[in-house]
């Protein structure tokens, strides 16, 4: 079963920017050639005002030049330290680090402006950009997971502290999409140790998916590995009522089908569905 990576890059990101951030006059976009050595005069020559810089930092961005975008963001903080651009620069000078897959760089950039501005208008989006960057760090499923659980961390501070903003319904989606990453590398290392015949460890880790990760797309394996390791354990009252447990979630699997030819080819064929017992058991009751 193949694993996909489930960090893919947030094109849309730019989109979630509030307005507030995004606006701002264009005479210095205009007004400026664009390279590094016209800036840099503009600059010496006092020219160059704070909305202006901040300007070309965001037509920066819309062209996809990040590097030069936090350049021109940290020119405003450092040249007009004391204007309201700053502090809007500083988150997005933050945001260009995000895209340019300088996460700890840019998460550095928004614990500064976090703590700086705590009550600032914009302070949901510092914290869902924060909670991203996290997110965009973790590994594929045969890695360590310590980058998921982290995420899931700080993407539920995001839900926690916002919980009626778009930002809150995307940080969902990710926690979602993260506990099922990490049901992947439970699914993933107790394969390797069933396959080994280390029937303990890997139980251990099929039954933490089921008790844990019962709302991913890895429980239904889970319980149909349980199953097999049952049967190889010559445990089968475990293995039917495990394939029980099975059925009775997920019916329509094909783990569960798998699951009971498995118990027919044992001679252990579940008991007759409309028997006491078979179904309904609540799953907590059962593990």
């Amino acid at each position: 079963m193949s694993h996909r990576r489930i960090a893919p890059r947030h094109l849309g990101l730019f989109l979630l920017l509030p307005l507030s951030l995004a606006a701002c006059g264009d005479d210095g976009v205009r007004a400026w050639d664009g390279t590094q050595a016209g800036l840099r005069a503009r600059v010496a020559s006092g020219q160059e005002t704070a909305d202006s810089l901040y300007a070309n930092g965001i037509a920066a961005l819309q062209a996809r030049r990040w590097q030069q975008a936090v350049e021109l963001f940290d020119l405003v903080e450092r040249e007009h330290p004391f204007s309201t651009w700053a502090t809007n620069a500083k988150l997005m000078g933050a945001y260009g680090e995000y895209m340019r897959n300088r996460y700890p760089e840019a998460i550095g950039r928004l614990d500064n402006f976090i703590q700086l501005h705590p009550a600032h208008r914009d302070i949901a989006y510092a914290y869902y950009l924060r909670a991203l960057c996290f997110y965009e760090q973790i590994n594929d499923v045969q890695r360590d997971q310590s980058a998921s659980v982290t995420a899931i961390t700080v993407l539920q501070e995001v839900v926690d502290r916002f919980p009626d903003t778009t930002y809150a319904r995307d940080a969902k989606l990710k926690i979602d999409l993260a506990r099922d990453h990490l049901a992947g590398r439970e699914m993933d290392v107790g394969r390797f140790y069933q396959k080994r015949k280390l029937y303990g460890a890997a139980l251990g880790r099929f039954r933490n998916v089921v008790d844990n990760y019962q709302n991913t797309n890895h429980a239904a394996e889970a319980l149909h590995r349980m199953v097999e390791i049952y049967l190889a354990l010559g445990l089968p009252d475990e293995a039917k009522r495990t394939a029980s447990v099975l059925g009775h979630n997920y019916p329509g699997s094909e783990w569960y089908q798998d699951s009971y030819n498995l118990l027919v080819e044992n001679g252990q064929a579940p008991r007759d569905e409309n028997s006491p017992g078979f179904f309904g058991r609540m799953w907590n009751s059962v593990f």
